[in-house]
């Protein structure tokens, strides 16, 4: 198996589970952020779980981004 870097990893085909997880987290990110951003104050609960939200759902799709299909060889 070569060792592709991380252009090649972005560029190559990604699998349906890692798409549909990919949305998932940058829906989850926007949310994160949405609540984050809000010009009014919020109660401390909300904005420490918006802040994991933000940060769970954008290192989510960073991750699925970069997953490719691979052949596997016998």
């Amino acid at each position: 198996m070569k060792n592709k870097s991380i252009i090649e990893r972005i560029n190559a085909p990604t699998p349906k589970f890692f798409k549909k997880l990919r949305n998932i987290g940058l829906t989850l990110g926007s949310i994160g952020v949405a609540i984050l951003a809000a010009p009014i104050a919020l109660p401390a609960v909300l904005t420490t779980v918006a802040g994991y939200f933000a940060t769970v759902g954008l290192v989510a799709s960073a991750v699925a981004s970069v997953t490719q299909e691979t052949e596997l060889e016998n």
